[in-house]
């Protein structure tokens, strides 16, 4: 992977996307984190832990929350790094530009580092996009992308856009590695970022990660996080809890060896636990 050796060394390490915006390369992703008090908790814990990236979305309904939990820490509005995303029902050239003011006004800033269309629906993302590069063009969102887009839902963006994405955020764990889409992504210049990069948990107990975590005297969690980073893929897990924000983050001191970087490949099961955007009915 390009650049892999450059990156990983330090929690302010950053991605540069095509458009040349830095991009953490590690965030929080605070999807069903609830407004108000966990919220709050949540996020200056993160803060504190060193998280500059935060990764919410329209149809998480916290949006409010981040807003006024980012207010309260008290650090300067540039040294974050702002994703939401446009909810399916949003979709649209003038929906979407109706559902980025309410976003901004909800998060409460006045402009987005990275504004995301959240999931590919047929006949409406096109129109979307040619939103999102009008607020792009007017400086509104530093970087603009995608989530769980494949080949050719990223082919339809790519005939009639003047902008290409920067990001594309998908599923993806050691059961899931996504090599197809990530070598395509490479190949287009599109970062490619993990969503439930820990599969909810779901691969701590396989027997390569947990010896792995004894052979580098780091938890299940941190090995599969460093290995999304050595991946080149930029990952935003998710948590409540204090310690395990904190440990999330203790990723950079230590590299998995390209040994080991294999032995967590050859997990791969194509086995998801979201939805697959090629045959999900968003209707249901």
């Amino acid at each position: 992977m390009k650049g892999l050796r450059n990156v990983g060394r330090s929690i302010e390490d950053t991605y540069t996307l095509h458009n040349g915006v830095e991009m953490p390369i590690i965030g929080l992703g605070v999807y069903k984190v609830e407004e108000g008090d966990q919220m709050k908790d949540v996020l200056l814990s993160a803060l504190e832990a060193g998280y500059r990236h935060i990764d919410t979305a329209s149809f998480y309904g916290n949006e409010k929350g981040v807003g006024e939990a980012i207010k309260a820490s008290g650090l300067p509005r540039e040294s974050l790094f702002i994703t939401t995303k446009v909810w399916n029902d949003d979709l649209g050239f003038e929906e979407t530009l109706r559902a980025f003011d309410i976003s901004l006004e909800n998060l409460g800033l006045d402009y987005l580092d990275l504004y995301l269309i959240h999931w590919p629906i047929e006949g409406k993302y096109t129109e979307a996009w040619r939103a999102f590069e009008k607020l792009y063009d007017e400086g509104k969102v530093k970087a603009i992308g995608v989530s769980n887009f494949h080949q050719q839902h990223l082919e339809d963006i790519f005939a009639m856009c003047r902008v290409k994405p920067m990001v594309n955020q998908l599923e993806y764990h050691p059961y899931l590695a996504q090599t197809e889409m990530r070598a395509y992504c490479e190949y287009h210049d599109i970062k490619l970022e993990a969503w439930a990069p820990l599969n909810r948990g779901g691969v701590f107990e396989e027997p390569v990660i947990r010896e792995l975590a004894e052979k580098y005297d780091k938890t299940p969690a941190q090995i599969i996080l460093r290995w999304d980073v050595q991946n080149g893929v930029s990952t935003i897990p998710k948590s409540v809890n204090r310690s395990r924000i904190a440990e999330n983050i203790d990723i950079f001191d230590f590299e998995l060896s390209d040994e080991d970087m294999k032995r967590i490949d050859g997990l791969d099961r194509n086995q998801r636990i979201g939805k697959n955007p090629d045959n999900f009915s968003f209707d249901d």
